[in-house]
């Protein structure tokens, strides 16, 4: 498994870099002028999906715990897509929390899992080779842990399930910190490869159909064939802090709209 990109930068990239916030290199997507969004490199590697049973604030379909392996590397949006790169791409904004000052850098939200598919589309048209879609559900946790098995990926379990929970208030904004709003991204601690606002903030569609787990071992799992719910990830700017852990499943039908619930773009590296 290679563990760095290639070939380098992809053909769709406008700029790329490397900084101290990763091990991994990012690049850019220019959207319109003035407007690019940041993707980082997710390497390959095994995790343990779900939770153990002893963690506080754990829901049963969070478990059975089992390895996966995630084979290829892949991109993923530093943070969730922005009313202002929606619009970009999409031409208006349908978001509940627009109109102030910072409405530019907050995530867009009221869209549902179909809407994220047309916009996947448009981009496809304007971007030839780039493979833009949901992170599978296995992906999004992997990157959500970034090599961590706890709770919150700064390594730190959570202590209090239903209040101001210490550790996520450094890590997303939820139902204690957030005032009741969504917040403009990056503006607490990323992980440690450079992802910003896994926890809290806005919901993010996940690519799966929602299915129970099960016990085995699985490699590039995509969830089941067809069903009637699509996964959602992270919790939100009203919820407790059990709802943000990374192990955390919420599910609800592809063209239900809520304003909490928003996305981060993925996008399949070029084959060499």
């Amino acid at each position: 498994m290679k563990l760095q990109p290639y070939p380098f930068p992809p053909p769709w990239a406008s700029g790329w870099g490397t900084d101290r916030l990763s091990p991994y290199p990012f690049v850019e997507l220019e959207l319109a002028p003035g407007v690019s969004m940041r993707l980082r490199w997710v390497p390959p590697g095994r995790f343990f999906m779900g939770s153990p049973s002893d963690e506080a604030g754990r829901w049963e379909v969070e478990g059975p715990q089992h390895g996966v392996t995630i084979t290829r590397g892949f991109w993923l949006a530093d943070a969730p897509c922005t009313q202002t790169e929606w619009v970009a791409v999409m031409g208006e904004d349908p978001s509940h929390f627009k109109g102030q000052d910072d409405s530019v850098h907050r995530p867009v939200e009221n869209v549902s899992w179909d809407d994220c598919q047309t916009f996947f589309q448009k981009l496809a048209e304007r971007f030839p080779g780039l493979e833009a879609r949901l992170p599978t559900e296995a992906e999004w946790e992997y990157a959500c842990r970034a090599g961590t098995e706890s709770a919150f990926n700064d390594g730190s379990p959570c202590t209090v399930p239903e209040g101001n929970d210490p550790a996520l208030a450094k890590l997303g904004w939820f139902g204690k910190n957030s005032g009741g709003t969504t917040h403009p991204v990056r503006e607490l601690q990323p992980n440690r490869w450079g992802l910003y606002d896994l926890h809290g903030n806005v919901w993010e569609w996940c690519a799966d159909w929602f299915d129970r787990y099960g016990a085995e071992e699985q490699r590039d799992p995509t969830g089941p064939a067809s069903g009637q719910d699509r996964v959602l990830r992270g919790g939100g700017w009203y919820d407790h802090a059990w709802l943000c852990r990374s192990a955390y499943r919420f599910w609800f039908q592809p063209d239900v709209r809520f304003h909490d619930d928003g996305f981060r773009l993925a996008a399949v590296q070029p084959a060499p």
